[in-house]
């Protein structure tokens, strides 16, 4: 009979990548629990510097800092964003849990579930989000924090700085082999476009960094969702909405129907796209774009389909490599292609069928 005090012990994080922080939170739970489940977060998202590596990768760092004695006690699995609604996101936790312990044979509500976590600055609000599992809290470790670890490691120049006892032996190994990737260099790449367009537009000396200030339009037709590839980086060659900054003298309605024009050269006349805005939003969580502090409005246009001449006609141009209509039953599966929060964007206005 187990003399541990719960069933059940719950690490969330997006370990990317895994470091001492992380294995410290897992070996506790191990120690407190008979069972550890593993929630990697941010999981079906596209590459990027913020989130590097997929939810298979990070599976086998976290399973890298196991001992071969504890590999049966430890179950990892992804669950999605939901950056503007934290209920979507809890919940989305709460069911993954729940089917593991069902899985067990054992009733969630009647199971002893600790969640073991650090609360180190206002990023770990999350860890209050759960009052029905016991909080088990622990220290911080001296590690480098996966920020200043990504900041390192995709930056060739400084790679050197970043010593294999500074992570754990499994991430060690994995972040060597990785590059050698192609992926490892579209990633440095992109670091380097990053920080040349922060330190270009950042106001010198001044303590209020930019907000910019950007437009996207969600167009809908007989069931389709227009989408444009990214020809350059930031996201390069993933799907996103039409959209881009707002010039000096626009209003946000001028600029997002500019934008829409530019990158899909979509055949539908002015008045006709001004007569056919049905609702508009707000998207401003504060971390959504690696360009900076970005707030976007968001404009829904759904056009009338004429079924005897087909869609609207579209041609890629501007900074779009390609432009699609996509059937919005495929769009609800590409959560993995598609450029930073445009996902969730898009399933605001189309009632949330893409939820998690």
């Amino acid at each position: 009979m187990s003399t541990r005090k719960y069933q059940y012990a719950i690490v969330i994080g997006r370990f990317q990548p895994v470091h001492f922080g992380h294995q410290r939170l897992i070996e506790e739970g191990l120690r407190a629990a008979d069972r550890v489940i593993v929630v990697v977060g941010s999981d079906r998202k596209p590459r990027s510097v913020k989130n590097p590596f997929t939810f298979d990768e990070r599976e086998r760092m976290v399973r890298a800092c196991l001992r071969g004695t504890e590999q049966m006690r430890v179950s990892v699995v992804g669950v999605g964003d939901s950056p503007y609604n934290d209920q979507i996101w809890i919940a989305s936790i709460q069911s993954a849990v729940d089917r593991l312990i069902q899985q067990d044979g054992h009733t969630p509500a009647e199971a002893k579930v600790a969640l073991v976590g650090h609360l180190k600055d206002a990023s770990s609000y999350y860890l209050k989000l759960f009052p029905h599992w016991e909080f088990v809290g622990q220290h911080s470790v001296e590690s480098l924090n996966a920020t200043d670890v990504r900041s390192l490691y995709f930056d060739p120049e400084n790679r050197g700085q970043l010593a294999r006892a500074d992570l754990p032996d499994g991430t060690a190994a994995f972040l060597d082999q990785f590059t050698h990737t192609a992926d490892y260099a579209e990633l440095c790449e992109e670091r380097a476009f990053l920080v040349d367009y922060r330190d270009k537009y950042r106001y010198a000396g001044s303590d209020f960094p930019p907000i910019y200030t950007t437009v996207d339009a969600i167009v809908v037709e007989a069931g389709h969702i227009l989408l444009v590839q990214r020809k350059f980086h930031p996201g390069k060659g993933t799907w996103a909405l039409p959209g881009g900054f707002v010039g000096q003298h626009e209003r946000l309605q001028e600029a997002v129907i500019r934008e829409l024009k530019e990158e899909t050269r979509l055949k539908v006349p002015v008045p006709v796209l001004n007569g056919s805005m049905k609702a508009s939003h707000v998207f401003d969580a504060p971390d959504r774009s690696q360009r900076g502090r970005t707030i976007t409005h968001g404009f829904f246009f759904e056009l009338a389909h004429n079924q005897w001449t087909g869609l609207s006609d579209v041609r890629a141009d501007d900074d779009a490599a390609e432009v699609r209509w996509v059937p919005i039953a495929e769009f609800l599966g590409m959560q993995d292609r598609i450029y930073e929060d445009h996902y969730f964007i898009a399933n605001h206005f189309l009632g949330g069928l893409g939820k998690n």
